[in-house]
């Protein structure tokens, strides 16, 4: 059990987590607390390929999901002594470039952090010090979202604003789903048989929130969120992309303070206000002209992001799809990527509609630009980066993916 790692992801109202042995790639549990302070929470414990353990009760706060998640260890196994808790917390500003051991001056900088990512860094931190008490013996490593995307440049991550909100306020573009673009660029190289620092790649995360990176060399060169997850690609239930000027519009017209518009924008947006279902799999299932308007602007904003990207890149070897939308729905990739042929970028219909779910490329056999599916695994990537960190061995470093 020398290299189980213990990764929590604490949500709003959830705890996702899994136990994870990089070194022998054994993933020996998997669980999800949901609808903590809710009065019916409820938790379900995979260990093994047995079936799955369930608890119904009410959670009132993240320390007692926690402690259902130890007791349930107990009860259906495996033994729980993780050499480290590794844990995902979405904003680290330009303060945090990697990942970090976590000690009271790292909650701190993340506390101060929280501004930027008002919905995801407290109860990040929450998880955090939950876990800090009921693992008190091990080191806890901190993975930031936005670490990979700091490699931007300055003409990517500078906004035209005045001088003193970039100096002085630091507004900037930080990007995030970097955990995830880090690993799926990995495995796309991999998948290509070639060397991750010769690719230009495009990813596309795509899931409830959604975002495009161009990656060259393995760095990140453009992303299209911004200071925060809200900028960019249509998503679930954020708008993406929209004129700044929509919050001074609606405040002389309707009242609203900047609060109120963000809140709208990043709640009640995306493919929620645009046809009352921020799921992508019911907005599918329906057959009238606001779904389909919906999906239309949805892959029209993705192929806009893709020529852009090509653009910058000057030369692509693959577009890479992830996240749940990403990996499982083909109408999308097939609509998202229509039209640019004349850019070597295409999508063969049958290997794009096979069931399969595994890494796979879904364009022409020998297309000048490889269209790629892979799924996600940020668990593991955190799993790896956090073992990465405490190992004195160079041998964790470069740990080969599952």
């Amino acid at each position: 059990m020398a290299g189980r790692i213990l990764v929590l992801n604490a949500g709003s109202s959830s705890i996702k987590y899994e136990l994870i042995d990089v070194r022998t790639h054994e993933r020996p549990a998997r669980g999800l607390v949901e609808r903590i302070g809710e009065d019916e929470g409820r938790l379900t414990h995979h260990a093994g390929d047995g079936p799955a353990y369930e608890r119904q009760a009410r959670f009132p706060g993240h320390a007692e999901g926690l402690d259902a998640v130890m007791k349930a260890f107990e009860t259906a196994g495996p033994e729980l002594s993780p050499v480290a808790v590794g844990h995902r917390v979405v904003h680290g500003g330009t303060t945090f470039t990697r990942a970090v051991l976590i000690d009271d001056a790292v909650i701190a900088a993340v506390e101060r952090l929280a501004p930027l990512a008002p919905l995801h860094n407290p109860v990040n931190l929450t998880g955090v010090r939950v876990a800090r008490e009921a693992f008190p013996a091990v080191p806890h490593v901190a993975v930031f979202d936005t670490a990979f995307q700091l490699t931007l440049p300055p003409a990517a991550h500078t906004y035209a604003v005045p001088r003193d909100w970039r100096e002085r306020l630091g507004v900037r573009r930080f990007g995030f789903h970097g955990t995830s673009c880090a690993y799926v660029s990995r495995r796309a190289a991999a998948l290509l048989g070639r060397d991750l620092a010769g690719l230009n790649l495009i990813v596309l995360h795509l899931g409830n929130g959604a975002s495009a990176t161009a990656i060259s060399g393995g760095r990140s060169v453009d992303t299209s969120m911004g200071l925060t997850p809200l900028e960019g690609l249509v998503m679930g239930t954020r708008s993406g992309d929209v004129d700044p000027a929509v919050s001074g519009y609606l405040a002389r017209v309707n009242g609203m303070d900047a609060e109120q518009v963000e809140e709208a924008l990043g709640r009640q947006g995306g493919l929620l206000g645009l046809t009352g279902s921020g799921d992508m799999r019911e907005v599918r299932a329906r057959d009238d002209d606001e779904a389909r308007l919906a999906l239309e602007i949805y892959t029209r904003r993705i192929r806009k992001y893709v020529g852009a990207y090509y653009a910058l890149l000057g030369r692509v070897d693959a577009i890479v799809f992830t996240g749940g939308v990403g990996e499982h729905d083909a109408a999308t990739r097939a609509e998202s990527l229509a039209g640019l042929g004349r850019l070597g970028i295409a999508v063969d219909p049958a290997l794009n509609r096979a069931a399969s779910t595994g890494e796979r490329a879904v364009s022409p056999p020998g297309a000048e630009v490889a269209v790629l599916v892979v799924p996600t695994d940020e668990e593991w990537e955190i799993a790896r980066e956090a073992l990465a960190l405490i190992s004195t061995g160079a041998e964790q470093d470069t740990a080969p993916d599952p």
